[in-house]
């Protein structure tokens, strides 16, 4: 009989969901160290929702308005990674690098302008009435 030339067992159940979890924490260790738009997002995330309990809206539009600052940081990670995987392919300056690191950047950028919207629409929902009076 010759060698075992399987590959290795992946790991199953509550193990792999262990290690899935760790990964993850390592992920955003790594993006909250190397990534000064991740912390500034992270500065936001807590302003906002510092904001939200003060300003005691209902609670489906505060959940709406944490909700679209997450997302902003969610896209952020994404762009990281894209970041990070280009960079480690090559130095070089390259027109496909450029454009997954600039089509990233546009993500986060429409990502704002969301969190923009959506802030903006319910404020105004709540308090544009009171500016006009």
């Amino acid at each position: 009989m010759g060698a075992n030339t399987s590959p290795p067992k992946k790991p199953r159940g509550l193990v792999r969901i262990i290690k899935a979890a760790g990964y993850s924490w390592a992920g955003l260790k790594a993006a909250f160290q190397h990534e000064a738009a991740v912390r500034q997002e992270v500065i936001l995330l807590a302003a906002a929702l510092s904001l939200l309990l003060w300003l005691q809206l209902p609670l489906m539009d505060s959940l709406m308005m944490f909700s679209v600052i997450v997302l902003v940081i969610i896209v952020e990670l994404l762009n990281s990674a894209i970041e990070a995987v280009v960079d480690r392919v090559g130095e070089e300056r390259h027109e496909l690098s450029g454009r997954a690191k600039d089509i990233g950047s546009a993500a986060v950028f429409v990502s704002l302008l969301l969190a923009g919207v959506v802030w903006i629409a319910i404020l105004w929902h709540h308090f544009g009435a009171q500016l006009i009076h």
